[in-house]
């Protein structure tokens, strides 16, 4: 076996594509990893590459059997077909329910979107490759700080703390008979009989609000309800 099985005409032209997918697709995983979101910079390299490879192969990997077989044809856009519907398992395995607040969904938009990006670098489009690594990141770090400015002035957030042994329905019924509506509901087992609740809910007016934190302080095992910035 001859060198020139590994390094054929394309080998430069493929290496290069290959680099450009690491770069970009690194980028938008390094966001990811400094939220510590549970697919970070690795994840969505492989990711990115790995679509890469499979545009390549399929742009370029049938040459030879092309050139010796006038007969065979071949659909480039088969393979790539395959990835955008098959990327779809990988990110479902980031997305987590905790309590009534689902975790995961950005992140496993962007592993969707690496996943494309890998395949226009492959298909040699780095213009639109360059151009959807700034849309992706700008969306990633501009959009969530302006969203957390407006979640934080429409909603509140509270903490609870509680005992092991309290009734988690109760709480949520004392929410419903004021209708408020749970953005988020998450508890954190303490050591000892010791639990905290996080619950972050639409602003509620003063004197619902009192009302509300007097209600829920009377249920048993209730320890403190505090209001969180």
């Amino acid at each position: 076996m001859s060198l020139e099985t590994f390094f054929d005409d394309y080998f430069t032209l493929m290496m290069f594509r290959l680099i450009t997918a690491v770069i970009l697709c690194g980028l938008i995983g390094f966001e990811r990893e400094i939220k510590n979101r549970s697919a970070g910079f690795r994840t969505h390299i492989l990711v990115g590459v790995g679509a890469c490879v499979m545009m390549l192969l399929s742009l370029y990997g049938f040459d030879p059997y092309l050139n010796k077989h006038d007969s065979i044809r071949f659909d480039p856009a088969r393979i790539p077909s395959y990835v955008i519907s098959g990327i779809g398992f990988l990110g479902a395995g980031t997305i987590m329910v905790h309590g009534i607040t689902i975790r995961g969904l950005t992140t496993a938009a962007s592993i969707w979107t690496v996943a494309g990006l890998g395949l226009i670098i492959g298909a040699g489009m780095y213009g639109p490759a360059v151009l959807t690594t700034v849309v992706v990141l700008l969306s990633l770090i501009l959009l969530n700080n302006i969203e957390k400015v407006i979640r934080n002035r429409s909603n509140q957030h509270l903490q609870i703390s509680v005992q092991r042994d309290v009734s988690l329905g109760d709480i949520v019924k004392v929410f419903d008979q004021y209708d408020i509506s749970l953005q988020r509901f998450e508890i954190q087992n303490e050591e000892g009989d010791q639990r905290t609740i996080y619950v972050e809910i639409q602003h509620a007016q003063n004197n619902r609000q009192v009302n509300l934190f007097d209600d829920i302080s009377k249920l048993p095992y209730v320890r403190g309800i505090y209001h969180r910035n």
